[in-house]
């Protein structure tokens, strides 16, 4: 009786030992839906969050900053970034001139003034359009170069003229036309919207047009920075059927993958403006798609060419941002970034320049982070840094409307909580930072489901105002997702 009263005793006690310690284990050793242990993720970009309509900064251009911003084209330069646009402002007419803001780290951005107070005499006398859109600079022959537009809107009477200048901030020298057009020259292209790039044998070559015949490309001479051939409108890269939504053209090449990136800007700027992508392994063409479908579709289908990348788009509660094209891009040594105009959803005639950095998946096809640039690097990721609560967002090719966010969950045990059976959707690490996600979807999905292969990175959460991670990539027919966690208060 006394042994068993003994073992009783020591039975009580263990217990009395092991539960708590059992509890308190399973408590502090559990995953945690907000780890970020061994994760840096970026500063505040500052002490507050920015205003995106602001009508106290509306006749103060010292504090415009990314306010105001169309159009943009990026460049480096003496230490500095420089951001090149369209004249553009609200509550009235912009004061004619390109506006340039510089900033030294692609988050804080400073308005340093305009080129030019107005239009050329020949420029005027062509088109009578009384504002420059959509400049291009580029540094060549010791020199910067300056692309700009004007046009009467609506038709193809556009001028492309130069501007030259031993300084990125000036004075620039206006160097007259670089190439025209009108209706009834004998062309269909639309002259504006130029892009300088050089090729990798170190050809210059200005990609340009919009709408009426779509985007060409031709040769520049890289001694006067004019065309080659000043009466050819070049080679066709890209077009939609009746002339549709299509422009703002950027080509980059990457010499990792070595092929050239083209991208453009389908639809209206004021709403569902997104920026598509295709590439090519000459800078001649053809473009194609991850479905290797061609750029130039006068077809129905010409709607679902291109990977569309940046589209409209608002995480949770949030007004979001409409208007989100015409984009340019910088390489800055193994870095890669997008810019780009977005419209906010509180007032869609409040234009901002955003900056995003461009993530190259495995296959070799650049996607960019769904949130706004904040210093933020590629790193090693966790499984334990990746449970918890998402936000995600499909870049929907067929629908340019705003794309709202919907919650994914993703569990300790690989699978993914969402209104489908338990059980079927899975998620798991395979790289340094690359996830892959299995959506089930019956009868809708490839065999019932989307497989979505993304990179993780740490990134500013604007929205929520704190740092957390992202997810961009595709899935197996090239729709883009974005991700974003998000964190328990």
């Amino acid at each position: 009786m006394k042994n068993k009263t003994k073992v009783l005793l020591i039975s009580l006690l263990l217990a009395v030992i092991i539960i708590p310690v059992s509890i308190f284990g399973y408590r502090h050793y559990q995953p945690k839906d907000d780890d970020f242990t061994g994760i840096k993720l970026p500063a505040a970009p500052a002490k507050t969050p920015f205003k995106n309509v602001n009508t106290d900064i509306l006749y103060d251009e010292k504090k415009w900053t990314t306010n105001f911003t169309h159009d943009g084209a990026i460049l480096k330069a003496d230490g500095w970034y420089y951001v090149f646009s369209t004249d553009y402002m609200v509550g009235q007419a912009p004061t004619p001139g390109i506006q340039i803001r510089k900033s030294k780290d692609l988050i804080h951005w400073e308005f340093v003034g305009r080129v030019f107070e107005q239009v050329s005499d020949e420029a005027w006398n062509w088109t009578h359009g009384n504002t420059f859109w959509a400049p291009n600079v580029i540094q060549m022959n010791g020199k910067y170069y300056l692309y700009y537009s004007v046009s009467e809107v609506g038709k193809r009477n556009s001028y492309i003229g130069l501007a030259v200048s031993d300084k990125i901030e000036g004075p620039w020298k206006d160097q007259g036309e670089v190439f025209k057009s009108k209706e009834g020259d004998g062309n269909t292209v639309n002259a504006i919207d130029p892009d300088i790039t050089i090729d990798k044998n170190g050809q210059p070559w200005m990609v340009y047009g919009s709408y009426f015949g779509g985007i060409f490309i031709t040769k520049v001479d890289k001694n006067t920075g004019k065309l080659r051939n000043p009466n050819d409108q070049g080679t066709l890269l890209a077009q939609r059927k009746d002339m549709a939504g299509i422009e703002g053209p950027e080509i980059m090449y990457n010499q990792k993958t070595g092929y050239y990136y083209l991208t453009v800007s389908y639809d209206w700027l004021e709403d569902t403006y997104n920026v598509r992508v295709a590439r090519s392994k000459t800078i001649t063409g053809p473009f194609l798609d991850y479905n290797h479908k061609d750029m130039i579709d006068p077809s129905d289908d010409s709607f679902n060419t291109g990977n569309k990348i940046v589209a409209p788009y608002a995480f949770g509660k949030d007004p979001g941002w409409l208007g989100t094209g015409h984009n340019g891009l910088l390489q800055d040594g193994e870095n890669y970034y997008l810019i780009h105009n977005a419209r906010a959803g509180e007032d869609k005639y409040w234009s901002h320049l955003h900056v995003r950095k461009i993530v190259w998946t495995d296959d070799g096809w650049p996607v960019v982070s769904p949130e706004r640039y904040a210093g933020e690097v590629e790193q090693k990721v966790t499984e334990s840094n990746l449970i918890g609560q998402w936000q995600q967002i499909v870049l929907n090719r067929f629908d340019d409307a705003m794309a709202g966010s919907t919650k994914l969950q993703l569990l300790a045990n690989g699978e993914i909580k969402n209104p489908n059976p338990k059980g079927k959707s899975h998620w798991k690490l395979t790289g340094k930072n690359t996830l892959q996600l299995s959506l089930y979807d019956p009868g809708v999905a490839p065999k019932n489901y989307w497989n979505f292969t993304v990179k993780v990175i740490p990134a500013w959460d604007w929205e929520n105002w704190r740092g957390t991670l992202v997810f961009t990539g595709m899935n197996q027919d090239g729709t883009v997702i974005w991700g974003k966690k998000i964190i328990n208060k």
